[in-house]
């Protein structure tokens, strides 16, 4: 009946529900529902918000923020957030959570159970607040010392050991019904320049990669976790070109989806990142993210550009609306996995029940 019930939801969905299920917005700078927040999120139904500091005073407000959120459109919005403890942690004490330590203090430990109750313990906190979605877990293997970007959010630098802890922490997260997305495909952890600035090459071959910085990925795809997120990384050796892997077709639609076999939502790192708007437009930026897999548009520039790209790329047959289609069945598939339609869904069985009865 799941198969029916999401087939029956997106064949009712126009053009533009559809698009912009397909876009997770971020929106700075306010603690509260305003005029202009809620015009966009009437205007374009986004599939999701990202939350940042910059949204958060205390406990009740940051609650009644997003819960003001979700109220606005057919289908709620994914609430998501960076939450993975150490520097990275949007959610502290200002709203009563506790400060976790960084990730490697976690893979030290070696014990699956204590990343998997820290994931439990981190989960019913987001969980609490409104949160349905944590841009976690890190399953970089921090392997070049130079790096400063992923340094000790990584669980370790031993491939084994990030992929036990990172995905027992993951189950934590589900456990409480919190979507973990784990990043950053295919491997943060030996680049030297920050993706924010600049655009951090990889100079190893599918092997190398697959010897390494796979390893926590290929497992990651095993275990069904719901999400991924792909770095705005070029692998030369891979792709023969500097494209970004986020919005590379062969990162994402060869690699990532046939050979590796994932089915999961995929996302790109944050589309306002340096690494892509120094070598392409916006436009191109949206274009090449849905032509090379991803699912979701994580925080377009410009709302509106992004809409109309895809939009005008439906229309003149760019992007075939199939494409479009099997995007927003993902997004519609993890939202009823996590509890988005349970009374809608329901319904749908009693008045399927109500149609064979009378027939």
């Amino acid at each position: 009946m799941k198969e029916e019930f999401l087939s029956y939801k997106l064949s009712n969905m126009t053009l533009s529900e559809k698009i912009g299920q397909m876009i997770m917005i971020d929106y700075r700078d306010t603690i509260e529902m305003n005029v202009d927040l809620e015009k966009i999120l009437s205007k374009y139904g986004p599939g999701g918000f990202i939350l940042f500091k910059s949204n958060i005073a205390d406990y009740k407000q940051t609650q009644k923020l997003l819960l003001d959120i979700k109220s606005i459109g057919d289908i709620p919005a994914m609430i998501s957030v960076d939450q993975e403890g150490g520097r990275v942690q949007r959610l502290d004490e200002r709203v009563g959570f506790e400060n976790y330590p960084p990730m490697a203090e976690i893979g030290k430990t070696l014990d699956e159970r204590i990343a998997f109750e820290l994931g439990v313990k981190m989960g019913g906190e987001l969980k609490n607040i409104g949160v349905d979605m944590d841009m976690a877990p890190v399953l970089d293997v921090f392997s070049n010392p130079q790096n400063k970007v992923i340094a000790n959010r990584a669980f370790g630098t031993n491939s084994d050991v990030v992929k036990k802890m990172a995905l027992a922490y993951a189950d934590g997260l589900s456990s409480k019904k919190i979507i973990p997305v784990g990043k950053h495909f295919p491997g943060h952890g030996d680049t030297a320049k920050d993706s924010h600035i600049d655009l951090p090459i990889i100079n190893k071959d599918l092997e190398e990669l697959k010897g390494l910085e796979l390893i926590p990925f290929i497992e990651a795809v095993r275990k069904k976790l719901p999400g991924l997120m792909v770095a705005h990384i070029a692998v030369p050796k891979v792709t023969l070109s500097n494209t970004p892997s986020s919005l590379s077709k062969i990162m994402i639609g060869d690699l990532l989806r046939k050979d590796m076999g994932y089915d999961g939502l995929i996302m790109p790192d944050s589309l306002k990142m340096k690494a892509l708007s120094n070598y392409f437009t916006n436009e191109q930026i949206y274009l090449r993210c849905i032509e090379a897999g991803n699912d979701i548009l994580l925080m377009p520039q410009d709302i509106n550009e992004a809409y109309n790209t895809i939009y005008q790329s439906i229309d003149t047959g760019v992007i075939p609306i199939e494409r479009i289609n099997e995007s927003v069945y993902r997004i519609l598939n993890i939202k009823f996995d996590y509890g988005f339609f349970d009374k809608e869904y329901h319904q749908f069985i009693n008045e399927y029940k109500n149609e064979k009865r009378k027939k």
